[in-house]
C-alpha cells in the first residue's frame, strides 16, 4: 500500500476534492494532495483497474507498460518529476504503473479533476497541449519500432533522455537513465543483450561514456543526433559520422 505523509487537508478537500480556488496549471490541482510514497519496485495501479485518479509524479520515476497475450511486458514510456499521469484515461486504466526509483506522487479524484478542468477557462487549453504531447509522443514510438534499426533506437532514446529537462543539445552533457538496460529493451523493442551491445560500441567509439551506474555523457553529440536517423536536426560535423560508419554515410 502507498504510505501517506502526515499533513493537513483544508475544508475545501474534504468535500469531492476540489481546492476551493482556482489553480493557475494542472500542477497546482495536486499542491494540496497528500504525498504517497512508493518503493522501487511498487506498482501505482495496474492495467484494467477503475481509473478513479489523475497522479502527478512528485520526485523519482515510474515506467508505464502493458502485458501481452504470451506474457511478454512492453514498456510504452517512462514518467518522471512533474509528470502528470491518467488524463486522457477514462473507465480503466489501459497500462499499468510502476516505480523505478523510491517515488513520490500526489493524487487527485478524476472525478474533481474534470470539474476544475470544467470551471476553469486557464486549464483547458493546458490540458489539450497535454494531450497532444502524448499523441506525438505515441507517434514518434511508432516510427521508432517500426523503422528503426537497433543503433537508431538506442540512439533516439538517449537523445530523449538528454532532452526531457533541458532541451539540451550539446556534447559532453550528462544523461540520467535511471531505467535498467532491461527496461530500455522492453521499451526499445531490442533484446537486452543487443542495447548492451550497442551502448559498449558507442562506448567503444568514443559517442558516448559511461559516469556512474545510471548516467552517460553524451561526447559527440552532432554524431549521435545523426546516427538516431533524425537528420532534420543535425547540424555537426558530417565526416565524424562517415568515419564512424566506416566510410559510408549512415
Amino acid at each position: 500500500m502507498l504510505q501517506a505523509e502526515n499533513v493537513y487537508y483544508p475544508k475545501e478537500l474534504t468535500n469531492g476534492g476540489l481546492l476551493g480556488s482556482e489553480p493557475h496549471c494542472l500542477q497546482g490541482l495536486f499542491r494540496k494532495q497528500p504525498v504517497e510514497h512508493l518503493a522501487a519496485g511498487q506498482s501505482l495501479f495496474f492495467e484494467g483497474d477503475a481509473a478513479k485518479h489523475v497522479f502527478e509524479v512528485v520526485e523519482g520515476d515510474l515506467r508505464i507498460f502493458k502485458i501481452i497475450s504470451d506474457g511478454r511486458r512492453v514498456i510504452t514510456g517512462f514518467l518522471h518529476t512533474g509528470d502528470i499521469v491518467g488524463v486522457s484515461l477514462k473507465n480503466h486504466y489501459l497500462y499499468s504503473a510502476e516505480a523505478i526509483t523510491e517515488t513520490k506522487v500526489r493524487r487527485f479524484s478524476r472525478k474533481a479533476f474534470e470539474a476544475e478542468i470544467s470551471n476553469s477557462p486557464e486549464l483547458r487549453p493546458e490540458v489539450f497541449a497535454h494531450l497532444c504531447d502524448e499523441m506525438a509522443a505515441a507517434q514518434d514510438q511508432m516510427v521508432l519500432l517500426s523503422r528503426k534499426n537497433a543503433e537508431e533506437r538506442v540512439c533516439s532514446f538517449l537523445l530523449k533522455q538528454l532532452r526531457r529537462h533541458s532541451g539540451c543539445r550539446q556534447s559532453n552533457a550528462i544523461v540520467e537513465l535511471p531505467m535498467t538496460r532491461l527496461d530500455m529493451a522492453d521499451y526499445l523493442g531490442l533484446t537486452i543483450e543487443t542495447v548492451s551491445r550497442t551502448m559498449t560500441k558507442l562506448t567503444n567509439k568514443g559517442i558516448v561514456a559511461s559516469v556512474g551506474r545510471h548516467c552517460v555523457r553524451i561526447v559527440r553529440y552532432a554524431t549521435i543526433v545523426q546516427l538516431s536517423g533524425n537528420d532534420d536536426e543535425y547540424d555537426g560535423d558530417e565526416r565524424a559520422v562517415i568515419a564512424y560508419a566506416g566510410g559510408k554515410r549512415h
